[in-house]
């Protein structure tokens, strides 16, 4: 046997597990969790996207110097493309790239508004193939600039000028300013439902769906759906609803509700570890604005949440009639897009009247008719959903605006069902 000093590689490889076991050892405090999980979370920032903001409209500052909740309110939009470019696995495949690669288009847009005394949320979810005026935006690289459309598809935002240009575009509709963004892939989606130990969702009846990948195949009753089948049940379109694109929104949504209960009724939102895990699938697998690049500012937006209660958190769908021009697209609800518009530039909370949206249902609400739209002549340009004009909105008596009954969507509290398109 051979005896004498260690080499020095063997010698600093034993050191680097001594202090692996130092630290492992150091994190059962709940300040050293803390303390870990901020470096850990900081060495995963991508590099940050620069946002531009529209002409009167006012960036608010980005320093947040405390772990705590974020002071004031906060607009934060989230950008899931479709782009296949980098995923590896089932995505390298020639089907998959001609599907979509690049920058991808914004499949999936969800504003989300944090009232300033922290006391209500919303979640406006985009629909995809929504016509819009798209504005002017900046190149990604910030060299040049991409002309504007007056009439043209929501989801084309992305490729035409990343995750600026749907921010621009989106401020344009609604008239809010948002100093926060990121772009998610189909990974983030995954990484963050295992981050929570899946989320359990209600299936009013069986969802099948052989388009998404992995395809989906649940039975009625309850599934917990963790990791790509997550990912499959949030992309499916065929497989839920009446099979287009805003039965897809509520179904998201009863998945967004159910992940809503289990953060804060999980006690996710009081528990370092777990929301510091869930910031790092999030961080790993997006493209942020460089308000975003800070590691702790998801976690203060989180704890914006801790004390708002489920029944104020609402997910709608920007309210949209059929486009006259095109039966495939539709474009904005002037009277309904505007009570939305008002709410979020004013900071209001709101509530719905309406129903829970074309693939969701609420098994404890009585049934109500389904409004229907009423369509105007076909324009020759999309028209701009008026965005707030400063006016509050009637209100109810617990001093939340009751959006119109075309208005769809629900709130966190109630446990809502996916109906199958079987």
């Amino acid at each position: 046997m051979r005896h004498g000093r260690l080499p020095r590689r063997r010698l600093i490889a034993s050191l680097s597990k001594l202090l692996a076991g130092v630290v492992a050892v150091a994190v059962v405090s709940s300040f050293s969790v803390a303390a870990y999980a901020v470096w850990d979370v900081a060495r995963s920032v991508k590099h940050g996207v620069t946002l531009v903001t529209l002409p009167g409209h006012t960036a608010v500052p980005q320093d947040i110097p405390n772990v705590g909740a974020i002071p004031g309110g906060v607009n934060l939009l989230l950008a899931g493309t479709d782009s296949r470019t980098g995923l590896g696995g089932v995505y390298n495949s020639a089907a998959e790239q001609d599907a979509s690669s690049g920058a991808g288009n914004n499949d999936v847009t969800m504003l989300l508004h944090i009232a300033q005394d922290h006391k209500s949320m919303m979640v406006v979810s985009f629909p995809r193939d929504l016509m819009v005026r798209i504005p002017t935006c900046p190149t990604p690289d910030g060299k040049d600039t991409v002309s504007g459309s007056s009439y043209a598809q929501f989801n084309t935002s992305l490729s035409r000028g990343g995750l600026a240009c749907v921010v621009l575009t989106v401020e344009k509709l609604t008239g809010v300013t948002i100093p926060f963004a990121a772009v998610i892939n189909f990974d983030g989606v995954s990484a963050m439902s295992t981050a929570v130990g899946g989320v359990t969702v209600c299936l009013a009846s069986k969802v099948k769906d052989d388009y998404t990948n992995p395809p989906l195949d649940l039975p009625a009753g309850e599934s917990t759906l963790v990791g790509d089948q997550a990912l499959s049940f949030l992309r499916s379109r065929h497989g839920v609803g009446d099979g287009s694109d805003l039965g897809r929104i509520s179904n998201q949504q009863v998945f967004l509700s159910a992940l809503a209960r289990k953060i804060v009724s999980g006690g996710v939102l009081g528990n370092p570890v777990q929301l510091y895990a869930l910031a790092k699938a999030a961080v790993q697998n997006v493209t942020p604005s460089e308000t975003l690049t800070n590691p702790t500012t998801l976690v203060e937006i989180a704890l914006a949440l801790k004390d708002t209660g489920l029944q104020n958190m609402v997910f709608l769908q920007y309210p949209a009639v059929s486009d006259p021009q095109n039966v495939n697209r539709v474009i904005p609800d002037e009277e309904a897009s505007t009570a939305v518009n008002n709410a979020l530039v004013n900071d209001q909370p709101v509530a719905l009247t309406g129903t829970t949206g074309r693939a969701a249902e609420d098994p404890s609400a009585t049934a109500t008719p389904t409004p229907t739209a009423t369509e105007s002549a076909a324009p020759q340009t999309a028209p701009a959903a008026p965005t707030g004009t400063g006016t509050p909105a009637p209100t109810n008596s617990s001093g939340a605006v009751e959006l119109p009954s075309n208005v769809t969507g629900q709130t966190a509290a109630q446990q809502t069902c996916t109906k199958g398109n079987n």
